[in-house]
């Protein structure tokens, strides 16, 4: 790896995820409903943010077509209850099935979460969509909603898992020139895509940001010390090394900590190779964000 990777640690924290296998008989179908659900990570604002894991043929899905395995996180808030988190996850998922799978044509969607914690029921939020006309059944050896609609009928398995994950894992790759930022980050998502159980809910993300804000209402703002475009103007407060133009990040969330870990190595050598890419860091905010402090130096013993 040519890139020096920074004696630093990316912070993460806990959250609550559900992970569904969406199928369709048609590829750009698939394509739509996959991409569409997931296309807006809005966690900052205290919904859902969503990703997907990998593509799957026909012979990995219960009902024997291609589909796609996404995954739907929230943030689990210490201070209150577990119930509350739950409660916006489902009520966020349920308006990404609908607006998002339900309308696109013969898809269907099943839970895919080995040993959940729980179990979120999707009757009122999703099967009502029949008005009352829906019915239950069993398919593929699972509980399905049957939900009648005009181009018929959108299949959801009743009963979706839920579990605690890691959310908010990242590196940074400080590149000289802009052609890295892209080659760079695409390569990296590309070999995390093969880490089993991980998502990247932002792509190759420019917009890096600070738990604190002088405008609350909009969320966490820019991460100014890290602008390039604000070097000269902040001068020795400015944190961006000389040389350095351009400093993406990748944020990557995952159902267990190891994979995490998994996906923030092979990421960051695959980005680390690029010319152009001289810095590999990360996010942190001095253990305010979360509960897990990922050394970089540790992902390479």
């Amino acid at each position: 790896m040519k890139a020096e990777v920074e004696e630093t640690y990316a912070e993460a924290f806990e959250g609550l995820f559900s992970r569904i296998i969406v199928t369709a008989d048609d590829e750009q179908v698939l394509r739509s409903a996959a991409y569409d659900a997931t296309a807006t990570p809005s966690i900052v604002l205290g919904r859902v943010e969503g990703g997907i894991e990998r593509w799957l043929s026909s012979k990995e899905t219960p009902d024997g077509r291609n589909g796609a395995v996404l995954q739907f996180w929230g943030g689990l808030d210490g201070k209150k209850p577990l119930q509350i988190s739950l409660q916006t996850l489902k009520k966020e998922m349920s308006n990404r099935i609908r607006q998002d799978i339900l309308v696109k044509p013969f898809t269907a969607l099943f839970d895919d979460l080995p040993n959940p914690l729980g179990k979120l029921d999707f009757m009122e939020t999703v099967g009502h969509c029949g008005d009352g006309f829906e019915w239950e059944t069993e398919l593929y050896g699972r509980n399905i909603i049957v939900v009648p609609i005009m181009a018929p009928d959108f299949l959801i398995e009743r009963h979706i898992g839920y579990a605690r994950g890691v959310m908010g894992a990242n590196f940074w790759y400080m590149c000289e020139t802009k052609k890295a930022v892209m080659v760079a980050g695409k390569a990296a998502l590309k070999e995390i895509q093969n880490v089993e159980g991980v998502v990247t809910p932002f792509g190759i993300c420019s917009a890096g940001s600070k738990p604190e804000t002088r405008f609350p209402k909009i969320g966490p703002t820019t991460n100014h010390l890290y602008c390039p475009s604000l070097k000269k103007k902040l001068q020795e407060a400015s944190k961006v090394p000389e040389g350095i133009h351009y400093i993406p990040e990748i944020v990557i969330n995952g159902i267990t900590l190891n994979a995490v870990k998994t996906a923030m190595r092979v990421g960051i050598e695959a980005a680390g190779c690029v010319d152009g890419v001289k810095i590999i860091s990360a996010g942190n905010y001095g253990g305010k964000l979360g509960k897990y402090k990922i050394s970089l130096r540790e992902l390479f013993p």
